[in-house]
């Protein structure tokens, strides 16, 4: 899987747990509290889906800044 398809998973599932957000504004370098005003809560939400949706667990707790750190950190496992 590319990293592109990996994006493209990403905004399937923050269009889900956030339906407001503007996905045209989300890139590799968009902030996830910052830019996308993901909060804790939501995290959890974003954990649990990317895990259902790309097929892996996560071994322990992660802190992400960007998406690009969320999709360096799949892009491993799902390939």
């Amino acid at each position: 899987m590319t990293r592109e398809e990996i994006m493209e998973g990403l905004k399937e599932i923050i269009k889900t747990i956030k339906p407001k957000t503007n996905l045209d504004s989300v890139g590799m370098e968009s902030h996830l509290i910052n830019d996308l005003m993901i909060d804790s809560l939501t995290m959890l939400l974003l954990s649990l889906a990317i895990e259902q949706k790309f097929g892996f667990e996560f071994a322990g707790p992660v802190q992400f800044n960007t998406v690009g750190e969320v999709i360096e950190y799949i892009h491993p496992k799902v390939n």
